[in-house]
């Protein structure tokens, strides 16, 4: 949960500094709005990840069970501007799988958080193994990052990809290749 009076005051600080009046009529109710969203973007702080992992279902499948096209969103730790886009995940289970939505809520819960991609990535492949002690796991990110797109380089459409292998993942390149295949129909 964030610190609502803290947020508002450093908003109505910058609203300052770019030379604005805080009190004029289309900025008085700014602070809290941005506070309010604030606690919902980085809704993720408070979470524990692996809590969305913990109920499992026994099933004697060994085969890959791949989440693709989940769509997130998160904000760049250097410049707090956002970045999205879709992860896919990946798992060869060892005994347990559980519901696809569990895999969606652990993405979101560490993509609110300010971020990099490369760090939600590996993350997302850790609280897997983690929690669900599969015999690997694969994720694959591809985002469009605000921080590139809108300032900087100004390269609009250009997507950073990021690649994270656990277990049987970094040495079956058959697998790799599975994943891929599939995440690109």
């Amino acid at each position: 949960m964030v610190n609502q009076k803290m947020i508002e005051e450093a908003v109505k600080l910058l609203l300052e500094g770019i030379g604005e009046d805080p009190s004029r009529e289309g900025l008085r109710e700014t602070p809290s709005r941005i506070a309010r969203m604030y606690n919902e973007i980085f809704g993720g702080m408070a979470e524990d990840a692996g809590m969305h992992l913990s109920k499992r279902f026994a099933v004697d499948n060994r085969e890959m069970v791949l989440e693709k096209d989940i769509v997130f969103y998160s904000m760049c730790e250097h410049h707090l501007m956002p970045f999205y886009g879709k992860a896919h995940v990946a798992y060869i289970p060892d005994g347990y799988v559980v519901g696809l939505s569990k895999l969606a809520r652990t993405v979101e819960t560490y993509a609110r958080r300010p971020q990099i991609q490369e760090r939600l990535a590996a993350q997302i492949a850790d609280a897997v193994m983690e929690e669900l002690k599969p015999q690997g796991v694969m994720v694959l990110l591809e985002a469009e990052h605000m921080c590139m797109t809108m300032r900087g380089i100004k390269k609009p459409g250009s997507k950073t990809v990021t690649v994270v292998t656990r277990g049987i993942f970094r040495d079956r390149p058959e697998l790799q290749n599975q994943f891929m295949t599939c995440t690109m129909r």
